[in-house]
Order: C-alpha cells, then sequence, then structure tokens
C-alpha cells in the first residue's frame, strides 16, 4: 500500500501492472469512447457497416440467416391482433348474439383476456358486460361441468 501514487484515488490502481491505463466504467474501450446505444451503432465493429433503426447493423451484422423459426423459449410478440368487432363495425357487443360471445369464452366458461382473443379495450369491456348478462339470462353458462 506504501507505493500507491497520491495522485489516485482510493481503489485506484490496485491489481494492474505498472503503466496499464485504468480501463473505463461504463462501455467504451480501446476502439473509441463513443457511448454504447441500446440498438446498435456507438463503438463495436466499423466494418460491419451503420447501426441503428433501419440500418441492418446491431448484433448480427448483415448475414444472411435463412427462415425464421420459432422456439427459442421465449416471450414473442408475433403480429398484432385485429379487434373482431371494430373490423365488422360493432358499437356495442349484444348479449343476445351467442356465436361472436362464444369465441370469447374458454372451454371452461372463463371470459378470455384481450392479450389472446384481440379485442381492444373499448369492446373487452362490451364484451364482459354482454356475457355477464347472457349468463344471466342462461344463454351461457357459468362454468363447464367438471369432471
Amino acid at each position: 500500500m506504501a507505493d500507491r501514487n497520491p495522485a489516485q484515488g482510493p481503489g485506484q490502481g490496485q491489481g494492474r501492472p505498472e503503466g496499464e491505463a485504468p480501463r473505463p466504467r461504463f462501455g467504451g474501450g480501446p476502439e473509441g469512447d463513443a457511448p454504447r446505444t441500446r440498438f446498435g451503432g456507438g463503438g463495436g465493429d466499423p466494418s460491419r457497416g451503420p447501426g441503428g433503426p433501419g440500418g441492418g447493423g446491431g448484433r448480427g451484422g448483415d448475414r444472411d440467416r435463412g427462415p425464421r423459426r420459432g422456439g427459442g423459449g421465449g416471450r414473442g410478440f408475433g403480429r398484432r391482433k385485429i379487434c373482431p368487432f371494430c373490423t365488422d363495425n360493432i358499437g356495442m357487443v349484444d348479449y343476445k348474439d351467442i356465436s361472436r360471445i362464444r369465441r370469447h369464452i374458454s372451454e371452461r366458461g372463463k371470459i378470455e383476456p384481450r392479450r389472446k382473443a384481440g379485442t381492444c379495450a373499448k369492446h373487452q369491456r362490451s364484451l364482459t358486460t354482454a356475457i355477464k348478462r347472457a349468463r344471466h339470462v342462461a344463454l351461457l353458462p357459468f362454468t363447464t361441468a367438471s369432471r
């Protein structure tokens, strides 16, 4: 500890060979001091081409990957679902329209969530009210027969 340079702060210069420059704490490195961004660009190999939106940069470079396959176990965000009630220009969901309502109920009689059914927030609220009304007047079952 006695051979430490007084110009260095506490915790600096320990465990590093003589003459080696201190490493930057956040990103950077020998390539340059440009800050790394989240989506490509900044730092990295300049031979890979431009990064950023639409630039084809980023992690994979511009190599040919072939056809995309599912799997991997991650939560992928697929194509955005379109509300079936909005496409048919339906303002409020009618509780007597059982054929349309049944598509939004699971096998056990539960109301399907928006992320699965693809309905918008406005029609999901209207659909929930219609399902509850249809159950109340015995057009739909509350639950299915178990076992």
